[in-house]
């Protein structure tokens, strides 16, 4: 399976990741590669938890919308 993730760099150092198709799982790491894969150990965990409790994982839509902002 593959998932989008989005990466969220901190000031204070390292990455938060979020998946928008999952909203409980979140992670992070030092580094950009250290993040994505401990998201992916926390995707797989998540998956087979709703597997093996007989839960199907949320059904999520996405859209994309354009924001204009206008000047003041």
């Amino acid at each position: 399976m593959t998932y989008k993730v989005i990466l969220e760099r901190q000031e204070e150092g390292g990455y938060t990741v979020f998946v928008p198709k999952l909203p409980d799982v979140v992670s992070e790491g030092d580094t950009k590669k250290e993040a994505l894969e401990n998201i992916k150990d926390a995707i797989k965990g998540y998956l087979e938890t709703m597997e093996e409790m007989g839960w199907k994982p949320p059904k999520i839509e996405e859209e994309t919308v354009d924001v204009k902002i206008t000047a003041a």
